[in-house]
């Protein structure tokens, strides 16, 4: 018998939607938001915002912040860290297994994944930059061979999503990405285990070394602004 295609609900779509504008930086960390607010811009009733937001609240996308209500979970460097601390141990795995079992698919479709990749980064769209970085490492992922690595990132590819866009918002030399990304694609192409694990490692490992600096920059500018503000109110 065939399976029938189950269409989402109408509260999963919500979430989808605010889980994306998170993601994608067009709601911002810190930000507060509103049941009411986000019912108007997504055209729906307050019910399925609310059950929404409290799947994103139990995921750590948002939580509450006091009288202030419901905000964009801050994105914190200790969580960063630790969550790339575990990405950098799964993609270094994934890139040694693909190297040993996933050869053949690496040379066949690996430099369209570039080409794609860089093309993105030409284009300047954020959106583009984040979906060909997270094809790229779910590539990898599927050519290890090993179901358990990508089962294992699974419940933190989301958060994984929303980090590596801001840090593609903040980092202006995105082509060295993709540099990256063909040192992991030569390695695996070559058989090479060793230099494939050695490449996703520091792979992961740079972009969290890049990414807290930009962060901490950002939080010194944004108190600059709230204290300027506040020496103007007085």
């Amino acid at each position: 018998m065939k399976h029938l295609p189950i269409e989402p609900s109408l509260t999963d779509r919500v979430y989808t939607a605010i889980l994306d504008a998170i993601c994608d930086g067009e709601l911002a960390s810190g930000q507060r938001v509103t049941q009411d607010e986000l019912a108007l811009r997504l055209d729906v009733s307050r019910q399925p915002v609310i059950q929404a937001l409290l799947l994103l609240k139990l995921q750590g996308f948002v939580r509450d912040s006091g009288r202030r209500g419901i905000v964009v979970a801050p994105l914190e460097p200790d969580s960063i860290a630790h969550l790339y601390e575990v990405r950098s141990a799964l993609d270094g795995a994934a890139a040694r297994g693909a190297a040993l079992r996933g050869r053949t698919e690496a040379r066949m479709w690996g430099a369209q994944l570039i080409a794609e990749g860089r093309a993105a980064v030409a284009s300047g769209s954020l959106k583009r930059l984040i979906e060909t970085d997270m094809r790229f490492h779910q590539f990898l992922y599927r050519l290890s061979g090993n179901p358990v690595i990508g089962e294992t990132a699974a419940p933190h590819w989301h958060h994984i999503r929303r980090v590596m866009g801001s840090y593609l918002l903040r980092y202006r030399a995105r082509d060295s990405i993709w540099d990256e990304h063909q040192a992991i694609l030569d390695a695996l192409i070559k058989g090479d285990a060793q230099a494939a694990e050695t490449a996703a490692r520091h792979h992961a490992d740079q972009a969290l070394a890049n990414l807290l600096p930009l962060l901490a920059g950002a939080a010194r500018g944004e108190h600059a602004d709230k204290t300027t503000k506040r020496r103007k109110r007085t």
